[in-house]
């Protein structure tokens, strides 16, 4: 991370403003030139302590849990720091650990596989995300740039460089390890890395311009709860873009979910597994006789996509029009209307 980032930085717990210490900085080719960053490093609110670990700001609530071993060796007293914050937030830190183990696990593996030399996201290059991306917030290139977008739930990363390349500002979050990755790839100083759960956003509030996130509200708990946490970040005038599966009258997709409500409870390594010798070649080969050109990476992650995550809700369009409404923004539609899903974008104010 840079210091640049530290003034959008809010504890997801108590929404304070984080005070940095840095404990060890580095370079990182940004923009064709090296650029002093922040390694690793201690955020603290009142209450809680979160590390910098490779570059990335960890604002997981869990953090002191899921990183104990890094805040020990770098914080003295961080027994005493981690027992008050677990006597003080036990029912919180109880409810992420269990809402979240699974959801990580699902998304590591999932993005773990992608190839950032070869492979395509959803059959798409990243010219092609980003003409996706632009459809969906009704945006061009050009109205792209000076502004400040949110992408809650950025996976690999790939769109944030292209969008930064228009000349906007971009956070990307995500809360499984992907979000390593995608910082490592990431050669563009517009484009910013964070973990973070999309129920508990660790960002200023009414700072962004869009709001976008694609096909994450669905895999939590509930997808109108988390519309409902990232639409404080904002702003007034500004927008919130979500993309989100719609129901479909097909007896297969319906099989096939009734099956993953049984599949996705399996370990997450054994369902790689299992999906590699039973569905991947039975989509290999129907989508060779379609003319579809994924390689079997890209099949492994789509098959994963469907099957692993354990929520997957399926909305309504005038469902969905209606969270939009209830939060006071207006022209709401729907700018996207594909096979297994919708995007739809509000103003806010």
């Amino acid at each position: 991370m840079t210091t640049d980032l530290l003034n959008l930085l809010r504890c997801p717990v108590t929404r304070e403003p984080l005070q940095l210490e840095i404990l060890s900085k580095g370079m990182k080719l940004y923009d064709g030139q090296e650029k002093e960053i922040i390694l690793t490093g201690i955020l603290r609110s009142s209450d809680c302590v979160y590390p910098v670990i490779d570059g990335v700001p960890r604002l997981l609530v869990e953090a002191c849990i899921d990183y104990q071993d890094f805040l020990a060796r770098h914080i003295s007293n961080f027994a005493d720091v981690k027992n008050t914050f677990e006597t003080k937030y036990r029912g919180l830190l109880n409810f992420v650990l269990k809402k979240n183990k699974r959801t990580k696990q699902s998304f590591s593996q999932e993005w773990g596989l992608f190839d950032y030399e070869t492979d395509k996201v959803w059959d798409a290059d990243q010219e092609g995300m980003l003409d996706r991306f632009l459809r969906e917030n009704d945006e061009s290139k050009s109205s792209l740039k000076g502004k400040r977008i949110f992408d809650a739930g950025c996976g690999n990363g790939l769109l944030n460089q292209s969008i930064a390349a228009c000349g906007a500002e971009i956070v990307g979050m995500d809360f499984s390890l992907s979000i390593e990755r995608a910082f490592k790839q990431n050669t563009n100083s517009m484009a910013l890395f964070i973990q973070g759960d999309v129920q508990f956003p660790p960002l200023a509030f009414e700072s962004f311009d869009i709001v976008h996130s694609s096909g994450v509200l669905i895999c939590t708990t509930n997808s109108e709860l988390t519309f409902s946490c990232l639409e404080p970040c904002v702003k007034q005038g500004g927008k919130i873009s979500v993309w989100l599966y719609h129901f479909r009258d097909d007896f297969i997709h319906n099989l096939f979910n009734k099956v993953r409500n049984y599949t996705s409870k399996l370990p997450v390594k054994f369902q790689y597994y299992l999906y590699s010798l039973t569905l991947l070649p039975v989509s290999y080969v129907i989508k060779r006789m379609k003319g579809n050109k994924q390689n079997k990476r890209e099949m492994m992650i789509d098959i994963l996509d469907w099957f692993s995550p354990e929520f997957r809700w399926e909305h309504a369009h005038d469902e969905a029009a209606a969270w939009y409404t209830k939060r006071n923004f207006h022209s709401v539609k729907v700018t996207t209307n594909e096979l297994f899903g919708f995007n739809i974008i509000g103003v806010k104010g």
